[in-house]
């Protein structure tokens, strides 16, 4: 008994607390407790099915047995060891997993406190179980959508999305996951329903399962599930309501009903309005349904799922659009022009940035001559696209004037610094470099110039590669600076390459390594004899070893001089009376090349270019050259005055003025380019005999 006044122990109880503190302590409901005998029998409990049906314990029953049912077999030596003396009076486990007589999960905290007199052997024991099931679920719920919101939609593919929502479920909250997709949703589109079945056609795009691999007997990624049954629960999934199944009637297993399935939970993929898809979760292994708090977890992870499937989506529409634009604004690949064949290539970044500008371009010019465009606006997504558009267009309008390279830049400089940007105002913000090259195969002469672009590579037909000398002004839309002129000689058969930063930028992004290693590839490509679409797909294959963070595009151009006999030229006086002589010249040349059908109206065109230049240039020599292409006879007269020609419509009372006139009715195409001293004009007419040539109308 215990003792009264100061002295005591503190853990000696009143006499009279001893009854109803033991009264108070079985009656509880919140920890279950079993007092058992040395034989580990229950003496005394407050278990009830009422309070703790998942654990029901009655007395008399043995505690070894009971916890064998729970599925402790592993504690019930500890049982009996707890007993002895020489072990610890107070044992604890916390989180044991058990499970019920039903086969669901538990998570028991488990106590043993051996109950001990003054003297003598042990009564027997005292065993807590207190059930932690439901939080620990909510613990294992909070922390899944916790991994949702780091995991899922970190992608801005759908079909990478749909995977990722797949391996978070399973095997968390199921044995098998299969996330279906609207085929339209996997294309960038918004889903619509089929008429003639009410439902939207989908795409098995993404599956999971805690096996090694996806069941073959099972619908496979990137299969069309058949058409659902026609069921009110079903279709009111088409409206975003979720279809939970807890006891699944036993059903023959087939293509979309996994093996030994026994519970279903399908929830829509809802999201600003439309249904994306669904995700359907099947229980085979796992005993225990899904209930209630199992539909309310993934309609919470699902919902955040589908947000994330409608962003990829989106973009997937937008890259989609950027890329179609981009496309549609370039020239073919594959070119092949009288002064040179080229390739050219555009890659787009596989990064979530979005389509870039890069762009490139190939220009005849007058003369045969042969302009080549490569650009890089800064930027993504359809305003680099639409920018790179704006620009390419600018730089064709220009070229078609025969600019020098040198001021169609500075053309084109002036036109950046008027676009508005992002912000509305108008400033230097749009961000662009392009390099322009002029190719002349009469002389074999390339000069160009640099917006802040990469300098180009000329491979020689003997291997050697080598970039140009070229010093490259600020980028386009800077102003203020000049920009500078490189002219080089090609040899025939040289090979010319134009390209963007992506071609040369690698991952540590170091553009002067990338430039190096750049050049021995060139170097250890056979340039001279092999087809350039084979060299330029080597060349973007081996670029970058990873992921492009930016867009590439190149440009490879093979030139070829025109024979020194497809061209002449003459220097006259500036004298009327030569005019005769012009003539006399022209004809002479076009019966050497078995051009006689053009003789007539060549004759024409040149009478009337070099009366001109006689007339309105600066009483200087006048010069006039011949040059036949494949399909082409092209007619220069040059003079040192900068007079600009006019084409008008001569009244008939007028003595003059239909020179002009008569040139573009005898031509397929004239116009006319300045130098830095003095103009030529030219003028184009197509080889082949035509019946109606001289026919004016």
């Amino acid at each position: 008994m215990a003792e009264d006044g100061p002295g005591a122990p503190a853990f000696e109880l009143p006499a009279e607390w001893t009854g109803p503190l033991a009264h108070a302590v079985f009656h509880q409901e919140a920890v279950l407790l079993a007092a058992v005998d040395p034989d580990l029998r229950v003496i005394a409990t407050n278990a009830t099915a009422e309070h703790f049906p998942r654990t029901p314990i009655d007395r008399g029953d043995d505690l070894a047995a009971v916890f064998t049912g729970l599925g402790l077999d592993h504690l019930v030596p500890a049982l009996g060891r707890a007993l002895s003396p020489t072990q610890p009076p107070l044992r604890r486990w916390p989180l044991v997993p058990a499970r019920a007589a039903d086969g669901t999960l538990l998570h028991l905290t488990l106590g043993i406190l051996r109950v001990e007199p003054r003297t003598g052997p042990a009564l027997g024991l005292l065993v807590t179980v207190t059930d932690t099931t439901e939080l620990v679920r909510a613990e294992s719920r909070f922390e899944v959508v916790r991994e949702a919101a780091e995991t899922i939609g970190a992608s801005l593919d759908v079909a990478e999305t749909a995977q990722q929502l797949a391996d978070l479920l399973a095997p968390r909250l199921a044995d098998l996951v299969a996330v279906h997709l609207a085929e339209a949703v996997l294309a960038g589109d918004e889903p619509a329903t089929d008429p003639a079945t009410g439902y939207t056609p989908d795409i098995r795009a993404g599956v999971a399962h805690t096996g090694d691999a996806w069941p073959e007997a099972l619908i496979q990624v990137g299969e069309r599930p058949p058409v659902p049954p026609d069921l009110p629960s079903v279709r009111a999934m088409e409206t975003g309501a979720t279809l939970l199944i807890p006891h699944l009637d036993p059903l023959p297993a087939d293509a979309t009903v996994p093996e030994n399935a026994h519970s279903l939970l399908a929830v829509p993929l809802f999201a600003r309005g439309h249904v994306l898809g669904s995700v359907q979760l099947w229980r085979t292994e796992r005993p225990d349904p899904f209930d209630e708090n199992d539909a309310r977890l993934v309609e919470e992870i699902v919902s955040r799922a589908a947000l994330s499937v409608d962003n990829a989506r989106r973009y997937t529409r937008e890259r989609k659009v950027a890329l179609a634009l981009q496309h549609s604004l370039l020239p073919e690949a594959g070119n092949d022009e009288p002064a040179a064949e080229t390739f050219a290539a555009y890659l787009p970044t596989a990064s979530s940035a979005g389509i870039g500008g890069d762009w490139y371009d190939l220009i005849p010019l007058s003369s045969l001559r042969l302009a080549f465009v490569v650009g890089d606006v800064t930027g993504h997504g359809l305003q680099a696209s639409a920018t790179m558009g704006r620009l390419r267009t600018a730089v064709q309008a220009l070229a078609d004037m025969d600019l020098p390279p040198d001021e169609l830049l500075t053309h084109v400089d002036d036109l950046v610094q008027r676009f508005p940007n992002r912000s509305g105002g108008t400033a230097a913000a749009i961000g662009a470099t392009c390099l322009y090259a002029e190719y002349d195969p009469v002389t074999g002469r390339c000069r160009m110039a640099s917006a802040g672009h990469p300098p180009p590579a000329v491979v020689g037909p003997d291997g050697h590669a080598r970039f140009v000398e070229l010093e490259a002004g600020p980028p386009l839309g800077v102003g203020g600076m000049p920009f500078e002129i490189a002219e080089v000689d090609l040899a025939p058969g040289s090979v010319l390459l134009l390209y963007s930063d992506g071609l040369v930028a690698g991952p540590d992004h170091d553009l002067e390594a990338g430039l190096r290693h750049l050049l021995a590839r060139l170097e250890q490509t056979d340039t001279a004899h092999r087809d350039l679409d084979k060299i330029g797909r080597e060349l973007l294959d081996t670029a970058t070893t990873g992921p492009r963070d930016d867009d590439t595009t190149l440009l490879l151009a093979r030139v070829r001089p025109l024979p020194e006999q497809d061209s002449v030229r003459w220097e006259l006086p500036a004298d009327p009376a030569h005019v005769a002589h012009a003539r006399e010249l022209s004809s002479g040349q076009l019966a050497a090349w078995g051009l006689e059908h053009l003789v007539f109206t060549t004759e024409l065109i040149v009478s009337e270019l070099v009366t001109n230049a006689i007339r309105y240039g600066e009483h200087g020599p006048v010069t006039v050259r011949l040059i036949r292409g494949p399909d082409v006879l092209i007619c220069e007269v040059s003079d040192p005055g900068n007079t600009q020609p006019r084409l008008r419509r001569a009244r008939t009372t007028d003595e003059g003025g239909r020179g002009l006139f008569l040139v573009a009715q005898l031509t397929r195409r004239w116009g006319s380019r300045y130098e830095h001293s003095g103009k030529t004009i030219w003028a184009e007419q197509e080889t082949s005999p035509d019946p109606d040539a001289w026919d004016l109308g």
